[in-house]
């Protein structure tokens, strides 16, 4: 399928589980939020989708492309933004995006139309002079984003995107990212803040290294607050399997 597809995935440390029997999928145009605690494996599948990880247990399709099998045409087709900054302070924002443009092959006038086009996107053209040093937390993460963008993936993942940024720009961040799988991009953003998610979005609750519910969010909160229906689930007593799938979950 098109999208982001990973089904029966497992991976461990050694001999502690960090993942096991992990599946989903994310259509294009659908904004997917993987909620788990610290330490619930959400990292281990980041460095699996991104390939910094292989395991042998387990399939990841993306944009049609296995991972295992065809990873250049796969990874191709990939957007990813790390949650530690990997901007060069020290060159503008315009020069952080031509640099990663020309590491893919791309240069001239096509890389200053996709710059540009991508700034704008993000609503970063009239800072693209400013050197990525003097920018503040949100716009620094806004040129990460656009820089994604530049090779046109299908699919974007993010990690923990949001982390050190204060209210207005978390909420300027995910106000974007949404618009961007509006515009058909496969989005997957892992995240441990409830306050990030809508009600329609696709949900995938992660804990301990284990699926615990699939669904749109709404369905999964079952008429709570998503905080209070996440610390049910993965609390001391948390919820059963039972229980999450007549909250219109799937459990793994």
């Amino acid at each position: 399928m098109s999208g982001l597809s990973v089904s029966g995935l497992s991976y461990a440390y050694g001999g502690n589980q960090a993942l096991e029997d992990v599946s989903f999928s994310v259509a294009p145009g659908h904004f997917c939020a993987l909620l788990g605690p610290n330490g619930a494996g959400k990292s281990t599948l980041f460095a699996l989708l991104t390939r910094l990880l292989t395991s042998r247990h387990g399939r990841i399709e993306i944009a049609g492309h296995d991972l295992s099998r065809h990873p250049r045409r796969a990874l191709a087709r990939l957007g990813i933004v790390f949650q530690q900054t990997t901007l060069d302070l020290d060159l503008t924002v315009r020069q952080n995006l031509t640099y990663f443009a020309a590491l893919h092959g791309i240069a001239g006038r096509d890389a200053r139309r996709r710059v540009d086009a991508a700034l704008d996107r993000l609503d970063m053209l009239p800072r693209a002079g400013e050197k990525a040093r003097h920018l503040n937390g949100g716009h620094k993460r806004r040129t990460e984003i656009a820089r994604a963008l530049l090779h046109d993936p299908q699919v974007l993942l993010l990690d923990e995107p949001t982390v050190g940024l204060d209210a207005a720009a978390r909420h300027a961040i995910t106000g974007h990212v949404h618009d961007l799988a509006a515009d058909g991009i496969s989005v997957l953003w892992a995240t441990h803040l409830t306050d990030e998610i809508r009600p329609e979005d696709q949900l995938v609750v992660l804990h301990r290294s284990r699926v615990l519910a699939v669904g749109t969010a709404g369905d999964i909160a079952a008429g709570q607050g998503m905080a209070e229906r996440f610390l049910a689930m993965t609390g001391d007593g948390g919820t059963n399997g039972t229980a999450l799938q007549r909250a219109g979950g799937s459990v793994a």
